[in-house]
């Protein structure tokens, strides 16, 4: 891989990808009220395509153009649980190129009209079949139309080089340093990943979840020993494994909205409710990535 973060940087230059990165980083005050360590927030919902997946959407889609993978008749494809088919149709609308996703028909509408609105081409797949479904199917529209130039956020390696060089070091800019633990879902892995080669050589222990249950709801989340394991999983990228449930996701993801004015879609609430968990046995800063905003889950039962 030839990216750098400075490359990345002049490419997106006076563009809105250039907003891409440096999201907040909030302490959650009366949600950590009691616990031996402190709880801080970063809100990625406020980069440009509202979620954590700007990030290695952009890089996934600069390292295909670095790489000379994109030409005039490409058709950029992914599959996506949601965010990611928004982020990379945003950055091809951005930097001209087609973009075609395949979704599993339960993702919430809101994602799927986001990515239509940035010009995307969505195609649904079998909703009992979830992420896994998707990613059959855009191997098997890959392998049928060259046209289609096939990302894979689940092996492609600018997903967690995203997060080592932008995520990563940013939490530890805003932390001075003071960082001890970082809790994030496992989806592609990519965030845990690129998290961990940025900041555990640096002393700070990296705290990866995943839902309870093959059949959980909380949207973006892997239960990686029942699904198609993405090839950038390496379970030794964390120090700490835990599992979340999607009822008690659900109850902290209101309570963000309600306590800390923070609104949040379902896998935030999972995040900080493993976090809450760390924070109880354990001192330090804990850091908890909040991937996206709960506007995209205004339709579903959640916000009911």
């Amino acid at each position: 891989m030839t990216l750098s973060a400075a490359l990345v940087r002049e490419r997106v230059r006076g563009t809105i990808l250039e907003r891409i990165g440096d999201t907040p980083l909030v302490r959650l005050r009366r949600i950590d009220a009691g616990l031996r360590g402190e709880l801080w927030a970063k809100l990625e919902s406020a980069n440009p395509g509202g979620s954590l997946k700007d990030r290695a959407g952009l890089w996934m889609v600069m390292a295909a153009e670095v790489e000379g993978r994109i030409g005039k008749d490409s058709v950029v494809l992914d599959a996506t649980s949601g965010n990611t088919g928004v982020a990379l149709a945003m950055v091809c609308a951005v930097r001209g190129h087609r973009c075609a996703l395949v979704m599993p028909d339960k993702v919430s509408s809101e994602r799927r009209r986001i990515a239509r609105a940035f010009g995307a081409e969505v195609m649904l797949s079998d909703p009992l079949e979830g992420t896994d479904g998707a990613i059959r199917e855009a191997r098997r529209l890959a392998a049928s139309d060259p046209r289609y130039v096939y990302v894979d956020q689940y092996s492609n390696r600018a997903n967690p080089l995203a997060h080592e060089h932008t995520t990563g070091p940013e939490i530890w800019s805003q932390t001075a340093g003071r960082v001890t633990h970082v809790v994030a879902g496992v989806g592609t892995s990519g965030t845990v990943g690129g998290i961990s080669a940025a900041l555990r050589p640096k002393g700070v222990r990296v705290v990866a979840v995943q839902p309870d249950d093959p059949l959980h709801g909380i949207e973006g989340w892997k239960h990686m020993p029942t699904a198609l394991r993405p090839a950038i999983w390496d379970e030794r990228v964390a120090d700490v494994h835990m599992v979340q449930g999607t009822e008690e996701a659900l109850a902290m993801t209101r309570r963000l909205a309600r306590e800390e004015g923070i609104f949040s879609g379902p896998s935030g609430g999972g995040a900080v409710a493993a976090a809450v968990r760390v924070a109880r046995e354990e001192s330090g800063r804990i850091v908890v990535l909040i991937a996206d905003g709960g506007e995209r889950y205004l339709g579903t039962t959640l916000w009911e």
